[in-house]
Formats: C-alpha cells, sequence, structure tokens
C-alpha cells in the first residue's frame, strides 16, 4: 500500500499491491497502521455501496458542512469510475480548485478524501459499484450539493451524452451561490 498526493491537500490516491496466483487475487483495501503513520483518519464508523447501472451517471457534487464534514475512502468495487474532488475549505490555498482521477476494480487504487471536499461522480461504463468508508455518520440536514455542470468550475466530465443525473443534482446550486447561501463569500 502507497499514498501519493493529489493535489487537492489531504487528498491521497492509495496504490495497493495485488497478489495473483492461478485463483484470481488477494489485495489489502485497509491498513490502519499505514493510516496512522501517514497521520489519516484510521476510524470508520459507517460505509456505503453505490450502483450505477448506466455509463454517464452523474452523481455530485456531495459534501456535508461543519460539523458534519466526512473524511472519506473510496474504492471501486465493480467498473470504472472519474471522480472530481472540489476544495471547499475556506483559508486552504486550493480554495475553489479541484482535481480528477480515475479508479477501477482493476487499478487497485482507493481515493482519500479529507474533510470540506465535495466530491463527484461519472461512470464511465455500465454497471459500476463504489464504496465509501466516512469516519461521520450521515445526517441529512448537513448535506449539500454544488451543480456539477458550474460553468465557471469547468469540469471537463467525460459524457457524451445526456449525462443520468437526479433532480437534486441538476437543479443544485452553482459554486458562488453557494457560497453566498453559507455565508463564506467569493475567494
Amino acid at each position: 500500500m502507497h499514498l501519493a498526493p493529489l493535489p487537492i491537500p489531504g487528498a491521497y490516491r492509495i496504490l495497493l499491491d495485488p497478489i495473483y496466483d492461478s485463483r484470481g487475487f488477494f489485495v489489502r483495501t485497509y491498513d490502519r497502521a499505514v493510516f496512522e503513520q501517514h497521520n489519516l483518519i484510521a476510524d470508520w464508523i459507517q460505509e456505503s455501496h453505490s450502483f450505477s447501472s448506466e455509463k454517464g451517471t452523474i452523481r455530485g457534487l456531495h459534501f456535508q458542512i461543519p460539523p458534519h464534514s466526512e473524511t472519506k475512502l473510496v474504492r471501486a468495487a465493480q467498473g470504472k469510475f472519474f471522480i472530481v474532488l472540489l476544495d471547499l475549505r475556506p483559508g486552504i490555498s486550493t480554495f475553489g480548485s479541484w482535481t480528477t482521477a480515475e479508479i477501477s476494480m482493476e487499478n487497485y487504487e482507493l481515493l482519500y478524501v479529507p474533510k470540506g471536499i465535495a466530491m463527484g461522480i461519472c461512470t464511465l461504463i455500465d454497471n459500476c459499484s463504489l464504496l465509501y468508508k466516512m469516519d461521520m455518520e450521515y445526517h441529512p440536514e448537513s448535506g449539500r450539493t454544488i451543480r456539477w455542470n458550474d460553468p465557471k468550475l469547468k469540469i471537463p466530465w467525460p459524457v457524451e451524452d445526456t449525462p443520468i443525473i437526479s433532480d437534486k443534482d441538476r437543479t443544485a446550486p452553482f459554486f458562488l451561490e453557494y457560497l453566498q447561501q453559507e455565508g463564506l463569500g467569493e475567494n
């Protein structure tokens, strides 16, 4: 297990080391000692499973606000995902910036997403399952969404046609609207 920092401070790709034999493979997807050695959250209290049946399904950009902000450990159990991380931490140099990553069952990578980061996903193939470990319970009243296709953010979502998206995500506030609603002003 190796950690590779992403451009968003505190976010990492976690590269796994599968062991193959004639039966298939074995891979450790979590190791408390490695996480503690790197000063990462090591206590997970919830795990969720998201399944999307069709390519081009977008979820996000989702997050929880304080005091219920979540650190997430994200892994593809099946399929291939384009992941977007948007930094929403005021006072951090990367506030308002984003980065992307692709994860799949085949590339044996996880993403470690610190508190204060909105996350969005797009399925790159049919039948995709994503597992999330979280260090905080889900609190619907703290849940927020920023519009996935905000023209100010200019995120290059890999969708060829109209994406499959929920009404909640389709009508979410744009980034600047979110900042105004939360009293954060502009960057």
